[in-house]
């Protein structure tokens, strides 16, 4: 089997879709806003990427998702979006962890090796969503809410700082052992982990599966 999988990512301002077969990236589309658009979009989006690559709703064998931490109202979108696509097409869901696809984004825009890689989200005022993998993606600081006043990287570097905090992280980490990439976070960077977990059929369950908030619509930590 030569499985198609379309790829949704809406964690960020950015409303991105891809489709992939047998683990090649086939077309994606990426588009932002002013304020978050995924709500308008992401059908649309959904139905043009089928449409240039003459594909259709039931030759999907597969849909992955980005499940956070990221924006509360894109991560619902998003997941509600990919859950009732998989239940009327009864295909199966799979969920990949916003910054492990960060990393994949880290090592596709980087010649360097030797480096630890620093994924950052945006979490408002001086939080970020933060999580550090070794080079060969092993977490090697779990996922949590930092306040970048208060994070010591020292112990990481040298280190690739990816994301969409980039800006706000470099007014307060100034060592020269940083590279920054500023890429933007896009669905094209889900197809070989979930090609992976497609193999393995690493899926979740429809009714009981929920995005990793972290933190509350309201700001809370969870």
């Amino acid at each position: 089997m030569s499985p198609l999988i379309l790829h949704l990512e809406t964690s960020t301002k950015i409303c991105s879709v891809a489709l992939s077969q047998d683990g090649i990236l086939l077309a994606h589309n990426d588009q932002t806003g002013d304020g978050y658009i995924h709500g308008e979009a992401l059908t649309l989006m959904i139905e043009a990427l089928l449409q240039n690559t003459h594909k259709t709703l039931p030759d999907l064998q597969a849909i992955s998702f980005s499940s956070g931490p990221g924006s509360y109202t894109g991560l619902r979108i998003g997941l509600s979006t990919a859950k009732g696509l998989c239940y009327a097409l009864s295909i199966p869901l799979i969920a990949i962890p916003t910054h492990q696809i960060l990393f994949q984004m880290a090592i596709k825009s980087s010649s360097e090796g030797t480096q630890n890689t620093i994924a950052l989200l945006d979490a408002r005022r001086t939080e970020v969503y933060m999580e550090v993998f070794d080079t060969q993606g092993k977490s090697i600081q779990d996922l949590q809410c930092a306040l970048l006043e208060q994070t010591d990287i020292s112990s990481f570097l040298p280190a690739l700082v990816v994301g969409d905090s980039n800006l706000k992280a470099q007014n307060y980490w100034t060592s020269n052992e940083l590279i920054w990439r500023n890429e933007v976070l896009s669905a094209r960077f889900q197809v070989q982990i979930a090609f992976q977990k497609f193999q393995a059929q690493q899926f979740e369950d429809l009714a009981y599966c929920s995005p990793i908030y972290l933190k509350g619509a309201n700001g809370a930590l969870l």
